[in-house]
């Protein structure tokens, strides 16, 4: 009998390993580990230096430049997809950005251009990329994409990036509603606070992390491993009946007021 979590013969995309300790490296780490073969990507030439450890040391098969911002860069990367594999199992979206004078000031002080931005990168793409994936899912297949529990209530600091993941994590909702029909999934996984590359840009973000192990049931952060293997439950037929939702992964944290 094959175990619960087998990702055998699926195919896997994940946009957003910056470094080791990003929350795609230990998604991709879980898919690995269960058996999928895994195509990933870079931002630009610095991060590739990152990024290409990561992907060698996880067996990933190619990788590839991804900056949403660049016109055409998004598109290309779903046609080598199709080139090399001719079909897609699922993706992971893990990517997020919001200017630095903006994402450290008031919300209503936020810039237009500094709002649009933000919601460009962190959440059109994720539509972006549920239109581009279809295509490549005949089979059905499942979207994933990373939010954070700053979307349902006001964080300290964490400011222009709340509007904008619940705006991704209502993304994420009609984006089920829309593919359902095709078998194609979608989720958003809540991790708790985890201090990754990202999240340094967050003011006084070594505070957020102590607040949230003290408030948390288990009295313990989580890592990437932990949103990893939901991530390798998500997109594993054992979850194929599980769509539109948003799913915390923070030791009980959401539970507390």
């Amino acid at each position: 009998m094959k175990p619960l979590v087998d990702l055998s013969g699926k195919r896997g995309l994940v946009v957003g390993i910056a470094n080791d300790s990003s929350i795609a490296a230990g998604c991709a780490e879980a898919f690995s580990r269960c058996g999928a073969q895994l195509a990933a990507t870079y931002l630009n030439d610095k991060s590739k230096t990152y990024v290409e450890p990561v992907a060698k040391a996880l067996g990933i098969e190619w990788i590839a430049p991804c900056d949403v911002r660049q016109p055409g860069e998004l598109e290309a990367l779903f046609e080598r997809v199709r080139t090399e594999w001719g079909g897609l199992d699922f993706v992971l979206h893990s990517i997020a950005f919001a200017p630095r004078d903006d994402l450290h000031g008031r919300v209503v002080d936020s810039s237009a251009e500094g709002f649009a931005l933000a919601m460009d990168v962190s959440c059109h793409s994720f539509l972006r990329m549920a239109k581009l994936a279809e295509p490549l899912m005949a089979d059905g297949g499942c979207l994933l994409c990373v939010t954070f529990y700053g979307s349902e209530r006001v964080v300290e600091n964490y400011n222009l990036m709340g509007p904008v993941k619940a705006a991704l994590e209502s993304a994420t909702r009609y984006v089920a509603a829309e593919l359902g029909s095709k078998g194609i999934r979608a989720h958003a996984i809540s991790p708790g606070p985890i201090a990754t590359r990202a999240a340094s840009g967050i003011e006084r973000f070594d505070e957020l992390l102590e607040r949230a192990a003290a408030a948390a049931p288990s009295r313990q952060l989580v890592d990437i491993a932990d949103v990893g293997a939901l991530a390798a439950f998500l997109v594993s037929d054992a979850a194929r009946r599980i769509t539109g939702t948003i799913i915390p992964v923070d030791s009980g944290q959401h539970l507390l007021a």
